[in-house]
């Protein structure tokens, strides 16, 4: 398995040497996110529209990844005549409080009283919550002098924070769009999730999470942490079509058959989908973005009742599920829904025909984009953006 240690990048950041106080009740300063923006700021500024990344995605929205030099996450639906169109949009992407492309996490280095101003975080990073994530965000759209944002969007844990922002900021978000997520992360989620960080402290590497001082990189349990989780994004349709019970020939020879002499197809594909992110993602990373996601629950300061953090808000919302989502289902999509129902709001909910899984926001599905770009396209009307 490869170790190797990305090289540090230079991200595009904002510093706030004020920081934030986070749920948790640490007070982190300072705080950097790191960002992209495209598209242009109109002269009203209100044209600007907030993409949220997932687990494991970044603020490479729409160009190049500089560690995999592959396009960026959501090339196909943002840009120039695109569904998330940048001749209309000016299109914001932050890397989350906590992650490891240039915002503050557990691989910045460690601030406060003690310390030296070189050593990372690791495993003490404090930890974080969905809703620090999008105060976070915030910090950065005040810098840049927008006082309301015209939509926010995202798919799965970006989803999470579509619906944060829409709660916690009501009167900045003009349209929402929670897409493959749900108002809270379920039991089998939290499991799923847990399963892939034991797999991360079982790792001979792990060393207590303070890899960095042995110039290693718990890289086979992150790659099985990330191969755990992307079967999660499929569903077993997808899975059938793409690989079925086909198998490969031994990559490293003519061996005789055996038990291991020949490989799966669908194995070969998730032991490099599992050696391809070791290479671009902080294993202490993983475990704080996968906690804050199995912490988030809209209900819990509201006695489970999922309306009341919506009541009287004039956001539009539009919520999208995948119908073969089983890590999403559309059961909880439509929750959400009823929710916002009973809490008066705008909202409209479309369930897109797919077999592709959870992932299927990421991949071509025209329904898909035809329900983004006309969502955006009518909120822009009564928005009254050009």
């Amino acid at each position: 398995m490869d170790q190797t240690v990305p090289a540090p990048l230079q991200h595009e950041c904002m510093v706030f040497p004020e920081g934030l106080h986070l749920e948790c009740g640490f007070h982190l300063a300072p705080v950097q996110i790191a960002y992209r923006t495209y598209g242009a700021l109109s002269a009203a500024r209100d044209n600007a529209i907030i993409v949220c990344h997932a687990l494991t995605g970044d603020q490479y929205l729409a160009d190049t990844q500089p560690l995999t030099g592959k396009p960026g996450w959501w090339s196909r639906m943002v840009g120039p005549g695109l569904p998330i169109d940048t001749d209309r949009f000016f299109v914001i992407c932050m890397n989350v409080l906590g992650g490891c492309m240039g915002s503050t996490g557990p691989r910045s280095p460690r601030s406060g009283p003690g310390a030296d101003g070189a050593e990372p975080w690791g495993t003490d990073f404090p930890p974080v919550t969905i809703r620090d994530m999008v105060r976070a965000q915030k910090l950065l759209v005040d810098r840049l002098g927008i006082h309301r944002l015209f939509a926010v969007v995202g798919g799965s844990m970006g989803g999470m924070q579509v619906l944060e922002w829409a709660a916690t900021y009501p009167d900045m978000v003009f349209a929402a769009m929670p897409i493959a997520t749900s108002p809270f992360h379920s039991a089998q989620n939290i499991a799923f999730n847990e399963v892939s960080r034991q797999a991360i402290f079982a790792d001979p590497d792990w060393h207590g999470g303070r890899y960095w001082e042995r110039d290693a990189v718990p890289a086979r349990g992150l790659a099985v942490a990330r191969m755990m989780a992307h079967i999660t994004y499929l569903s077993e349709e997808a899975l059938t079509r793409k690989f079925g019970r086909r198998v490969r020939r031994d990559p490293y020879g003519d061996n005789p058959l055996s038990l291991f002499g020949e490989m799966f197809e669908v194995e070969s594909y998730l032991r490099h989908q599992g050696s391809s992110f070791v290479n671009r993602f902080d294993a202490n990373s993983y475990l704080t973005i996968t906690r804050a996601m199995d912490y988030f629950d809209l209900g819990t300061e509201h006695d489970g009742d999922l309306s009341r953090p919506f009541h009287g808000t004039r956001t539009r919302f539009c919520i999208v599920s995948f119908s073969s989502d089983w890590l999403f289902p559309t059961s909880q999509a439509r929750m959400l829904a009823r929710a916002l129902n009973r809490a008066a709001a705008n909202v409209s909910f479309v369930e897109i025909e797919s077999d592709k899984g959870h992932d299927a926001f990421l991949l071509d599905e025209p329904d898909f984009d035809r329900t983004v770009r006309g969502f955006l396209s009518g909120a822009a009307e009564h928005a009254r953006i050009g």
